[in-house]
């Protein structure tokens, strides 16, 4: 068996596990953006395994439409991430505008390469920027706040994301810079679209194996505010310990930490805030409090002339920046707005 016998099995391999790991997104999980935006990334890394195996090539509508595909992988890549691991709902105007960027550059380097075009120099050089910055923010969101993560079993997937999806975007594009921009041989590509199978099997493997229904989201339950049931005392004990410590004030408050303010192993309190309350991350679970905090201070007359910033460290948050984030996304105006109309 030769080594194109070898290439052409596993690349069919792999679209055929992105083809059913998409139609089971699409079945159980379409509500969530996350699984929406993982779809359209397995149909990326589709066009990249057809690109890469010469199925499209030549100038043609068709083949420029895989290329875009293919070339589209790591902002999608970071989309994915922002949204599943941050738990967003929306994508946001200024990571759409980003990604639109890198898809109209990698046409224009697609329409202008092996041509004396002044713009297909600059357009290569911002692809890779792009290529490399994408797969950085992809990581960084699956790495960042990984011990908040109170989603059983997202972790672990975390950790598959950056040593599979990311490092894979990576090594990708290092091995695109030394075929096309240092004479390296194309079978390097061909090699490494070949190996992808095994990261798709081993991501879908992973994500088949899970059991839990709300992994990608679930739009349809907010966190809990409200008091719980009686019969619910760990609930309850957890509740009259924030309302009356109010632990949230310490920036550097961790889960372990507050496991171990109520006497409680830290596996429980996980599931306690996610499972009984409703929260997907603990950094959410916190700023509620803040943020109630913050509100509760913006509205009094008598701090009226208290700078919001010292307001805000009060309450718990360590620096203005994400301060200013959790409150427009909480309530979609700005501190000095919502001061404002409510003094």
């Amino acid at each position: 068996m030769t080594f194109d016998d070898l290439d052409l099995m596993a690349r069919g391999g792999s679209l055929a596990l992105l083809a059913l790991w998409s139609l089971i997104l699409w079945r159980d999980h379409r509500a969530m953006l996350a699984a929406r935006l993982a779809i359209l990334m397995n149909l990326c890394v589709a066009c990249y395994l057809i690109v890469t195996a010469g199925w499209a090539e030549g100038r043609s509508i068709a083949g420029l439409m895989f290329a875009l595909g293919a070339g589209a992988t790591p902002g999608v890549f970071w989309l994915v991430a922002r949204s599943w691991f941050g738990d967003r709902t929306e994508l946001g105007g200024w990571p759409v505008a980003l990604v639109a960027l890198s898809i109209t550059n990698n046409a224009v380097g697609q329409l202008t390469f092996g041509t004396d075009s002044p713009l297909q120099f600059p357009s290569s050089v911002l692809m890779r920027i792009l290529m490399f910055g994408f797969a950085a923010a992809g990581l960084w969101e699956a790495w960042r706040d990984r011990a908040g993560d109170l989603v059983e079993g997202r972790p672990r997937l975390r950790l598959a994301v950056i040593s599979g999806v990311g490092g894979y975007v990576v090594i990708i594009a290092l091995a695109e810079m030394l075929v096309f921009d240092a004479g390296a041989p194309r079978m390097l590509l061909s090699a490494i679209a070949s190996s992808i199978v095994f990261v798709t099997l081993s991501l879908c493997a992973m994500m088949l194996g899970s059991r839990q229904a709300d992994l990608l989201g679930t739009p349809t339950r907010a966190a809990q505010a409200a008091v719980p049931s009686a019969d619910d005392p760990l609930a309850r004990r957890l509740l009259d310990h924030m309302q009356a410590e109010l632990p949230h004030r310490d920036e550097t408050l961790t889960i372990a930490s507050l496991a171990a303010q109520l006497g409680l192993q830290e596996y429980q309190l996980r599931r306690l805030i996610n499972g009984t309350l409703g929260h997907r991350n603990f950094a959410s679970f916190l700023n509620g409090y803040r943020l109630t905090e913050v509100k509760a201070a913006l509205a009094d007359p008598a701090q009226r002339d208290v700078p919001i910033l010292t307001i805000a460290l009060d309450a718990g948050f360590g620096s203005l920046g994400p301060f200013n984030r959790a409150f427009r996304e909480a309530e979609g105006m700005t501190p000095s707005e919502y001061r404002a109309q409510s003094v």
